[in-house]
């Protein structure tokens, strides 16, 4: 992580995910490779390697920085500055 990224310390402590899975694939009917919980709102959107990329779509209609995935890894990332921390 570099010194400059300050998005991860901003994020909201105790987010749970608004839904159970991708609401936008869900409303689509798109299956769904893995989903991410956005750590400002708790939005639950599919990753890039799914068809709806929903996680990303979010960042960019909403500004939210900070994701990390539900069902893998504890790892956070963060849209503006493109690291994991």
């Amino acid at each position: 992580m570099s010194n400059e990224c300050n998005h991860f310390a901003q994020e909201k402590k105790g987010i749970s995910p608004n839904t159970k899975n991708c609401e936008e694939c869900e409303k689509e009917h798109l299956p769904v490779v893995a989903i991410r919980i956005c750590l400002t709102c708790g939005h639950v959107g599919c990753c890039d390697s799914s068809i709806g990329k929903h996680a990303t779509k979010h960042f960019q209609e909403t500004g939210h920085p900070v994701m990390k995935s539900i069902q893998e890894s504890s790892q956070k990332w963060c849209y503006v500055h493109e690291e994991y921390y």
